[in-house]
């Protein structure tokens, strides 16, 4: 492809409170080797209060393109439909604050689109953890055993799948399915690509497309993050109840499991046998998955990956049965934000 026929691309940086970091990821946006002249970049800010707006400022004062729009909402999907409406590109990249993208990334999104074989394209979710706990979460979550089924985890494959990290799409697709859901604070990626795979649409990842994120560096702030994600798949699953993935079940089913089990065990034997072997499978899972992780990633992580394992798979269980306890009080299903 001729450097005259490249599109214009709109990259869309949704973002909240990103001071410490958004010099980097913004940055990785503006070293992309796309023609400067074809490529607007949306920040759109969800009222953050330590300057990431001044930051973002400062940064887009040369692009003439680019520009800091407001998010009144705070949460992403809204961010997102406000950087597409805005948008004049006809290609639209999502680029999230804790993400640095390599200098082809634009590129490189172009040319998996160009065919028009697919509606959304997107890379690994390659995490660089900050400190030990950082590092062992980095290593979890590229993990099969803590990410059960996710591809852009851990696979190095490029093939079709149902969803991908971040994405890139040609502006088309939203006119034919609309814009993302905003009454979901998390999920809406998914959620965008359900809509689209049931539309006909099909999602590549690719390994050719390179990033690098920062995960969370604590446990506490790992347990709200996945709380949250496993709260929010209910409500996922009352818009669309066929979405569910078997992976996204295992850790409800487990957590359930086990509570169930601790419970008929105060007055039934069989269950205290199961419980048992439920726990004992577990942890027996969780060390090998820890022992490989630590292979790969350096073995002084093996005494923290069955914690980050346990957070991870806990959280998001006890999330799910949280938020779907909340769906059948008398109140009634309206998912308390």
């Amino acid at each position: 492809m001729m450097i005259d026929a490249w599109p214009i691309v709109t990259v869309i940086m949704p973002v909240l409170n990103e001071a410490a970091f958004i010099r980097r990821s913004l940055g990785a946006v503006l070293a992309q080797d796309y023609p400067q002249d074809r490529l607007e970049i949306l920040v759109v800010d969800g009222g953050s209060n330590d300057g990431t707006g001044q930051i973002v400022q400062e940064l887009l004062k040369a692009w003439p393109r680019s520009r800091l729009l407001d998010n009144p909402r705070r949460i992403q999907s809204a961010a997102l439909n406000i950087g597409i409406q805005a948008a004049a590109g006809e290609i639209i990249i999502r680029v999230d604050g804790h993400a640095l993208i390599e200098p082809d990334y634009v590129k490189t999104c172009v040319r998996l689109l160009a065919n028009g074989e697919f509606e959304n394209v997107g890379g690994l979710m390659r995490p660089v953890g900050n400190g030990y706990v950082g590092q062992g979460i980095a290593l979890a979550t590229t993990s099969f055993f803590g990410i059960a089924g996710s591809k852009f985890h851990y696979s190095n494959r490029e093939q079709v799948v149902d969803t991908v990290y971040m994405g890139a799409f040609r502006r088309t697709i939203f006119d034919r399915i609309g814009l993302f859901d905003e009454q979901l604070k998390i999920n809406e990626d998914y959620e965008f690509n359900y809509r689209l795979r049931q539309a006909g649409g099909k999602i590549l990842l690719s390994p050719a497309l390179k990033s690098t994120y920062v995960p969370r560096h604590s446990l506490g702030a790992l347990w709200r993050q996945y709380f949250q994600y496993g709260r929010w798949k209910v409500r996922m699953l009352q818009k669309h109840p066929t979405s569910l993935r078997w992976r996204q079940a295992v850790s409800p089913v487990f957590v359930g499991a086990i509570a169930g089990s601790s419970l008929m065990g105060l007055f039934w034997q069989p269950a205290r046998w199961l419980l048992a072997g439920l726990t004992g499978s577990y942890l027996l899972a969780s060390w090998v998955a820890s022992t490989i992780a630590a292979r790969r990633g350096g073995w002084r992580y093996l005494p923290i990956l069955p914690i980050i394992f346990a957070t991870i798979h806990w959280a998001w269980g006890l999330g799910f049965w949280y938020s779907l306890l909340l769906t059948i009080t008398p109140q009634g299903g309206k998912l308390k934000r």
